[in-house]
């Protein structure tokens, strides 16, 4: 384990790649639950929307196999360019290089499909060739069959590739509940995409500090026992 890698990410010194997030890829996905990589994918941009972590996003044949991204992945980043390729592994396209430079940070955060083609060869590459530092969104990735994508990610590993989840790159990012800048929309994060966890902060903000609750709703009817015939009929 280098040095760099000993450092906790920080909004500030890294980058956000997402890769083939298309239906087509989605489909092969057999690894984990596709639902609950599709709320990991968008839960992992909002957080970099919230911290203002520069994000690339490509995609692979779109028009003739792949379709299109994840809509709300794309709503996200309603102004950001889709970075089209032919080539299964992204280093190979020289505007997904270009963006990466152009960002600045050395260490790129990566969540894609399928871990073990698109997600192992982009990190393979861009270690050996640019040396940068790759940090693998395991939840947020997907592959053809749970052993898939539990080798590649062994695979990466030992290449040097730094394994995660989105929820540790979303608190690493927030690091310390005092940064009020970001607090609200993290929570706010956590609240819709966090499963129990964030059922607990809704809970916690709304029954122990008696917070508005999250959603309006209709009015709440008090209970009204049924008499005894009205049962029965």
């Amino acid at each position: 384990m280098t040095a760099a890698k000993l450092e906790i990410l920080t909004p500030d010194n890294s980058q956000l790649i997402f890769i083939d997030h298309q239906p087509q890829m989605a489909f092969g996905v057999q690894s984990m639950d596709r639902q609950m990589l599709k709320n990991n994918t968008v839960a992992l941009a909002k957080a970099a929307k919230v911290f203002g972590v520069p994000t690339t996003i490509t995609t692979v044949e779109t028009e003739s196999f792949s379709g299109h991204s994840y809509p709300e992945l794309l709503a996200v980043f309603p102004e950001a360019p889709i970075l089209e390729r032919t080539s299964m592994n992204s280093w190979d396209d020289q505007k997904v290089r270009d963006a990466l430079a152009a960002n600045g940070r050395r260490k790129v955060v990566v969540s894609g499909l399928w871990t073990e083609v698109c997600n192992t060869t982009f990190a393979l590459s861009a270690m050996h060739d640019a040396g940068y530092e790759i940090y693998m969104v395991a939840d947020a990735s997907g592959g053809t069959s749970r052993e898939a994508h539990d080798y590649a990610m062994q695979r990466m590993v030992q290449a040097g590739v730094v394994p995660m989840t989105w929820q540790q790159v979303l608190l690493e990012w927030q690091r310390d509940w005092a940064r009020r800048g970001t607090y609200d929309a993290v929570i706010g994060i956590v609240k819709e995409h966090s499963g129990a966890y964030g059922m607990g902060a809704d809970y916690a903000y709304t029954m122990v500090h008696k917070a508005p609750e999250r959603v309006e709703h209709g009015p709440t009817l008090a209970p009204v026992p049924a008499t005894r015939q009205a049962a029965a009929e």
